[in-house]
């Protein structure tokens, strides 16, 4: 009955169903989930390590979760069911849910960019904050967060104010499907949406570990397509917290996305102790005109990559605010952090195209977003061994 109660919240917060409808579906689950909890009531269903047919199912899930309808074209997820579809935020971010029929699990499923302008200012608002602070949506709605424990830790300020727009509810139905329940998740996002599936893990780990929701509650995450979501220090953390094989990010090693936002790296992105952290005290030390000519190279060494990182937090920072105040104007994001040291995080699985996806999949300077749409991924992955450790 507890279970039938919480699917019957959950399922009219979309308000996607009739009743008739909801009735049947929810008979039929409570069934298979009451089978499954007699069969083995504290059996964990995910498992560590990339699953083929998880991630299948994803890219399917993903695929119906898109905004651009002709992707809705693609496979029909074989074993999950829509339950909830949330509504669609100022910046056209969203999510939606999905019961497993066969196990005690759901989907959490980002979708990614759409077709609509703000969307894509949300991509280039590539400023980094830090990854734990506050964040302010109105005068009235803060969000607060805590993705790294390393205080060096930073984040790219535009998917950090998309996973704010979407947190508060996804912690919800997360709540709703525990008292019904189900108590694992499977997360999962494609391009933007898994650049926010990162930052997402990150901080329901935390709320996790903090208590605010219950400690035996599993997250397991794949980001497709998933561009960089920080620096190093964010990058370090985020493996340390999944490194046990419950986060994975796929990608094509023909596709473009992943390799963005791009990368500045300047002397003050490293760890503190290092042999940039005085060079002028050393340089000046040095024998005349040796200590000159060294200053000289170092200058032009070090001065274009730190002229390039401010250029950047000028204009992918300040000047595309504005837009985003457009939607949010009482927003106001934590001080930038200085720095656009971009770098890939989690545990890469990548889908190496041949000479056969060639022939499918040919660069095509008119279409650059050949290698990066559901199709290729879907091909390659279909060829993958089934599971990988």
């Amino acid at each position: 009955m507890g279970y039938m109660l919480g699917l019957q919240k959950l399922s009219n917060g979309g308000g996607r169903f009739k009743i008739n409808r909801l009735m049947k579906i929810r008979i039929i689950w409570s069934i298979v989930l009451f089978a499954v909890s007699i069969q083995n009531p504290f059996a964990q269903i995910l498992k560590p390590g990339f699953d083929k047919s998880e991630f299948l199912e994803l890219l399917k899930i993903s695929a119906r979760s898109s905004s651009d309808t002709s992707n809705h074209k693609f496979p029909t997820p074989e074993y999950h069911k829509l339950l909830y579809r949330s509504p669609v935020t100022p910046l056209d971010n969203g999510w939606s849910l999905w019961l497993n029929t066969k196990s005690h699990t759901a989907v959490i499923s980002i979708r990614g960019t759409t077709v609509n302008f703000i969307s894509w200012i949300e991509n280039f608002y590539a400023a980094m904050v830090p990854a734990s602070g506050e964040l302010q949506l109105s005068n009235t709605e803060k969000f607060k967060y805590n993705l790294a424990k390393d205080s060096d830790a930073a984040v790219h300020v535009g998917w950090l104010i998309g996973l704010a727009t979407i947190a508060k509810d996804i912690v919800s139905k997360i709540d709703s499907c525990q008292q019904s329940g189900i108590h694992e998740f499977m997360i999962s996002g494609h391009s933007q949406g898994g650049a926010i599936a990162f930052l997402l893990t990150s901080y329901l780990n935390d709320l996790r570990n903090r208590g605010v929701i219950d400690s035996e509650i599993v997250f397991k995450t794949y980001c497709i397509a998933a561009p960089k979501p920080g620096n190093l220090h964010y990058a370090y953390d985020y493996e340390s917290a999944t490194q046990l094989g419950y986060a994975f990010n796929v990608v094509n090693a023909k596709d473009w996305v992943p390799e963005t936002p791009m990368s500045v790296q300047t002397v003050e992105d490293f760890n503190r102790t290092n042999p940039f952290e005085n060079p002028k005290k050393a340089i000046k030390e040095q024998p005349f005109p040796k200590n000159l000519a060294l200053r000289h190279v170092y200058n032009r060494l070090e001065k274009p990559p730190r002229k390039a990182q401010k250029r950047y937090q000028k204009y992918l920072g300040k000047m595309l605010a504005g837009f985003i105040l457009d939607y949010y104007p009482e927003l106001k994001t934590p001080a930038y952090y200085p720095s656009n040291n971009y770098v890939r995080a989690g545990r890469m699985i990548v889908l190496q195209p041949d000479a056969e996806y060639m022939k499918l999949f040919p660069d095509n300077p008119k279409t650059m977003f050949v290698h990066h749409f559901y199709k290729p991924y879907f091909y390659l992955a279909q060829k993958m061994d089934e599971r990988i450790r």
